[in-house]
């Protein structure tokens, strides 16, 4: 992609994502947390817009890869032509960062990455300038010590140091919160492109000394707590140096909470919705998500639109004036017209998966879940969180959100309608068992993995 050879500054739109790690949708004072003070976040909303349906997908590298291309991560390519649970990102796909480069953006991505830990997969290769953050994450246990996962935090491409102890991993707020201040006030005259990717509050969670013990919900209250500042940071910054009018800033969760008895309360809250991270119900999708931008987005305004993470590289693209090669299939859609006028979505559709596995799909106000088993058999020790579901499921999202009264057998059109549409996703981007027509493969040996990995997995399904 080309980049513009005018880098004068033109007062166009600066974006900043500030992403935190399995943030629960009730995990902030405006979305009804009640143990939980988020001043900032809660100011944010207030000058600007809150969502009650936005999307993304239900664990950590599904998120990022999806977010970063604009695309359901089973169509996204990857390296050997896999379709990994996690997947890692080729270096052919395009990401927000390189669209944006070619209108003159400066890029920082800060933070988690975890889309790939090779150096071809990394930030420095996908279109950022300058990366400063963990390769990926720091286990699955309450403890450090008890995984056998360690972070090191990188610059550029050079190690600085391992996250080794509960007292490091506390200070990774702060030290990205810093970063992310230098690179605003390095580029102020510039526009720029950053992404805040904090690794709070995944497990195993810390936080610094300044904010251990000060909030009324335990030690994962602390953690919020401190996010809040750092977006508060965020946002103090922008006001001081004269951005906060051309800077679309953007707080969401990457996935809905972890649940589960190992992690304890070291978890945050989806309530009211049902499930959790690694699971399709909505409290695994849905997660909180307010825009602030002086003197574009309304205050005050809390918008049920469908929109996802996804359509950040369509909406950036459009205000920043930069292009989408026709030749690249995104399944996100602008939200510029959402959030400059309370428009629609242009959503017609939004599907649900499970690391590759279909399990349902949002039309309007109506989701459709289909039956499945329970911890299937070809996920292995990934498919513990998945719970059998033994017959069609129809929900009316405007009136349960919760997702507790079956409307299936009042409703065998809509059904009928929705099963069409679930066939039409698994033709286009596929399923657990199926390559879709419009999946990317980059490599020569094109599907020949992928394949091989449905045969496998295939002969490990346990009905």
């Amino acid at each position: 992609m080309s980049q513009e050879s005018d880098y004068s500054f033109e007062q166009k739109t600066n974006f900043i994502i500030f992403l935190t790690d399995d943030q629960g949708y009730n995990d902030v004072g405006c979305y009804g947390a009640k143990n939980i003070k988020t001043p900032n976040l809660d100011l944010m909303a207030k000058e600007g817009m809150r969502f009650t349906s936005f999307y993304a997908q239900p664990l950590c590298g599904p998120s990022r890869v999806a977010l970063l291309t604009g695309s359901y991560p089973i169509r996204v390519a990857e390296p050997g032509n896999s379709k990994s649970f996690h997947p890692k990102l080729h270096p052919k796909e395009i990401t927000i960062a390189e669209v944006l480069k070619t209108k003159g953006y400066r890029t920082a991505c800060i933070g988690k990455w975890h889309a790939g830990e090779t150096q071809v997969q990394m930030p420095l290769k996908q279109g950022f300038d300058y990366y400063y953050g963990t390769p990926k994450y720091n286990g699955n246990s309450k403890l450090i010590e008890q995984s056998p996962h360690r972070s090191h935090i990188l610059r550029n491409n050079d190690t600085l140091m391992v996250v080794n102890t509960v007292e490091e991993m506390g200070q990774l707020t702060k030290k990205y919160t810093k970063e992310a201040i230098n690179f605003i006030k390095r580029n102020k005259t510039s526009p720029f492109f950053l992404y805040l990717a904090h690794n709070m509050p995944h497990v195993p969670i810390s936080a610094s000394e300044q904010f251990r013990g000060k909030s009324e919900g335990g030690l994962y209250g602390d953690v919020i707590k401190e996010l809040d500042w750092s977006m508060g940071e965020v946002l103090k910054t922008l006001r001081e140096e004269g951005l906060e009018e051309n800077t679309l800033v953007i707080f969401v969760s990457d996935n809905g909470p972890w649940i589960e008895e190992k992690i304890g309360d070291h978890a945050g809250s989806a309530f009211p919705l049902r499930g959790s991270k690694a699971q399709t119900w909505e409290g695994g999708v849905r997660v909180p998500a307010i825009m602030r931008w002086k003197g574009k987005i309304e205050e005050g305004l809390v918008n049920d639109e469908l929109v996802t993470t996804m359509d950040f590289l369509p909406t950036f693209s459009e205000i920043s004036g930069a292009k989408i090669s026709q030749e690249l299939t995104i399944d996100g859609k602008s939200f510029n017209d959402v959030i400059q006028n309370n428009g629609n979505s242009k959503h017609d559709k939004f599907y649900y998966y499970a690391y590759t596995h279909l399990q349902g799909v949002r039309d309007d106000q109506w989701k459709l879940v289909i039956p499945r088993v329970e911890k299937p058999g070809y996920m292995k020790w990934r498919g513990r969180k998945i719970d059998a579901v033994k017959e069609i499921q129809l929900f009316n999202l405007k009136n349960d959100k919760e997702e507790q009264h079956n409307l299936a057998y009042q409703n065998p059109e809509k059904v009928k309608e929705l099963m069409a549409l679930m066939e039409a996703g698994r033709i286009e981007l596929g399923d657990h068992d199926v390559i879709g027509e419009g999946a990317r493969f980059f490599d020569n040996d094109t599907k020949t993995k992928r394949i091989e990995e449905f045969n496998k997995w295939k002969n490990n399904i346990k009905e």
